[in-house]
């Protein structure tokens, strides 16, 4: 970030305006700046703002996900539609709400429940149990320090309290079962007469056609808008960088980085947890004390301490283990939790500890000591290291000194190549559909087609080909969308004339005989007037696939027949111009008394999830009623 600042505050340009705002402050005086703060907010939940980069760190996190999904071949438009982009921040909007109404509730992720959902996360395991060194040594690698992801492991749970608590409320009746059996295992009787694609007589098409269509549908026969790049691309992958660090060099980064090689003293611990009932007022406390004391003394006097954890800890999480907690770093449980664990030798029992869940009795039952690695143990792990962050470093150097060049002359990317012996590279002309190459990347034809780089004829700021790797654009060649020439063109229009002409033809016979059915006339009489045969399918579920699905569909949104003469019937079009003449005969129910119990759960389940979906989107929607929302639209 530094590195885009310093490189946007270079040039003339960037001095006048400098100029400009150093001129204003003395006129106007410093404390203007503090009275007047920018809004940047994108929408605000009560009193809580969702920021510009909250919005675009979010949406570029789905970005990437949906690109990864689809091998980036996703267009770069599908993401600018206004309702992707609302679909995020109203995600944003979602989260803040249930914030606010867990702060009106008072409700709260308790601390344990936040340690037992980092311990089980695989990322910080290591053959199948939690590893602090690895823990700590991912979030270092995500920039991220322990307190700030608990924080937010606590935010993304307590988003979810609510939802749950909501979901978990509802319930389904057997008759709701019955009904979901009854409807699910439905069976249908279909008699059906099949209208083929129609062949036209007159397949001429006249010149005035041809000329009408072609004005009427000009926006079809464009030759698209397109670019060529003119393009300078850093990658940390391909630089030319020693990788091979002398003795003394690795010694160096060993001793100032020795903390990285210490492992900190892990204790192996158990514990008892005594809620604190009721409001938490003094006579509470007092009880919950005296029960957490007479547990400790009983643990002291050579009861097993795993079986008073088992009879009396009133922590759900540990309580089945004989109150194991496993083995515990520093950082890693309530600061008063901790201090008392630290303070015992192995086997001995603590004195009951407040902690804002209760009141904690612990055993240590193992230690084991701290150790630092030496430095042959860690020489391989420092040479890696060294070699990426030299890599790193030069990457940084070069694609920060491009950035500084590129937006001080803006007008050609010779200059920066010249200087830092790289070269300009071309693509081929492609569309905002993409192109091939580095044109086959989302983020480049955007910047491509953006106002800076098409519009104003300016270089592109850095675009972002991945990790360590960028590429400066600007634009070589441009070519507006012009309309094909008609004769370039004439075979499809004739083609399409044609097609509509088929098309209309079918649905116009298929509604005239849709009629008769409608009128009385049976569609056994239909069929044989139009010499066709007439299908029938016996007992067809919803999930069918012998079948066509729309003959499944339309058979399925019919109403029961109300007597034998009085069959419902419809039209349903088919693929390739073709429609077929319905009619329903008969439905049967399943009967839910027949299923086995492991498909009646299997439905209860099914319908429960369904309904905890329902009311949980319900219930959320009722609290953005209640609440003040305000959006900001143009500066998503």
């Amino acid at each position: 970030m530094l590195q885009e600042l310093r490189a946007k505050t270079h040039g003339l340009v960037a001095k006048i305006l400098l100029g400009l705002i150093v001129i204003t402050f003395s006129f106007f005086g410093v404390e203007s700046y503090f009275i007047g703060q920018t809004v940047d907010f994108v929408a605000k939940v009560g009193d809580r703002e969702i920021s510009q980069q909250d919005f675009r760190t979010r949406f570029d996190e789905f970005r990437q996900r949906q690109l990864e999904a689809a091998n980036g071949a996703i267009d770069a438009k599908f993401f600018e539609q206004p309702a992707i982009k609302r679909r995020i921040l109203d995600q944003l909007i979602d989260e803040q709400v249930l914030l606010v109404a867990n702060e009106e509730l008072g409700i709260a992720v308790p601390a344990q429940r936040l340690r037992e959902e980092i311990l089980k996360i695989p990322a910080f395991q290591r053959d199948g149990n939690f590893d602090a060194a690895l823990y700590r040594a991912r979030l270092s690698a995500q920039g991220m320090t322990p307190k700030a992801f608990d924080e937010r492991i606590a935010r993304d749970l307590a988003t979810r309290e609510i939802p749950m608590g909501v979901a978990m409320s509802t319930f389904v009746t057997d008759e709701e079962i019955n009904s979901y059996l009854r409807l699910g295992g439905q069976l249908r009787d279909i008699r059906y007469v099949t209208l083929a694609k129609p062949e036209l007589a007159d397949v001429k098409v006249s010149e005035e056609e041809i000329a009408a269509f072609y004005t009427e549908h000009q926006q079809d026969f464009m030759s698209p808008e397109q670019v060529a790049l003119d393009y300078i691309e850093v990658d940390a992958a391909k630089l030319d960088v020693n990788l091979t660090p002398d003795e003394s060099t690795l010694k160096d980064r060993y001793e100032k980085e020795k903390s990285r090689f210490v492992t900190s003293e892990q204790r192996l611990a158990s514990h008892i947890l005594i809620k604190v009932a009721g409001s938490g007022g003094p006579e509470e406390q007092k009880k919950a004390l005296e029960k957490a004391r007479k547990i400790a003394d009983e643990a002291r006097a050579g009861k097993d301490f795993a079986e008073l954890a088992k009879a009396s800890s009133e922590d759900l999480g540990s309580r089945a283990l004989g109150g194991d907690l496993g083995w515990l770093d520093k950082g890693m449980t309530d600061p008063a939790f901790e201090g008392a664990l630290y303070s015992l030798e192995k086997g001995k029992i603590s004195d009951p500890v407040l902690s804002p869940e209760g009141y904690h009795v612990i055993e240590v039952r193992e230690i084991r000591p701290g150790k630092t690695r030496t430095f042959e143990e860690v020489r391989g792990e420092l040479a890696n290291d060294f070699g990426e962050s030299e890599r790193e470093r030069v990457y940084n150097e070069r694609s920060g000194r491009l950035i500084d060049l590129t937006y001080e002359d803006s007008t050609s990317l010779e200059p920066a190549a010249k200087e830092l012996g790289l070269k300009v590279e071309k693509t081929a002309l492609f569309s905002r559909m993409g192109g091939t190459g580095i044109a086959e990347n989302p983020a480049i034809v955007q910047a491509a087609f953006s106002d800076q780089v098409l519009v104003q004829g300016n270089n592109s700021d850095k675009v972002e080909l991945g990790p360590n790797h960028l590429a400066i654009i600007r634009i070589a060649e441009h070519k507006a969308a012009t309309a094909k020439p008609i004769e370039e063109v004439r075979a499809d229009i004739q083609r399409r004339i044609i097609e509509e002409r088929v098309s209309k033809q079918a649905k116009a016979r298929a509604d005239e005989l849709f009629a008769r059915l409608e009128k009385g006339e049976s569609i056994d009489a239909l069929a044989t007037d139009l010499k066709l045969p007439l299908s029938e399918e016996r007992g067809i579920g919803r999930n069918a696939v012998k079948l066509d699905a729309a003959l499944v569909n339309a058979a399925f949104a019919l109403p029961h027949p109300e007597s034998a003469g009085k069959a419902p019937v419809q039209v349903v079009a088919l693929a390739g111009d073709e429609y077929a003449l319905l009619k329903l005969d008969h439905v049967a129910d399943a009967d839910p008394t027949a299923v086995d119990q492991v498909t009646r759960e299997s439905a209860r389940n099914t319908l429960q999830q369904n309904l905890a979906s329902v009311a949980a989107r319900d219930f959320i929607a009722a609290l953005r009623a209640s609440m003040e929302i305000k959006v900001v639209e143009d500066r998503m």
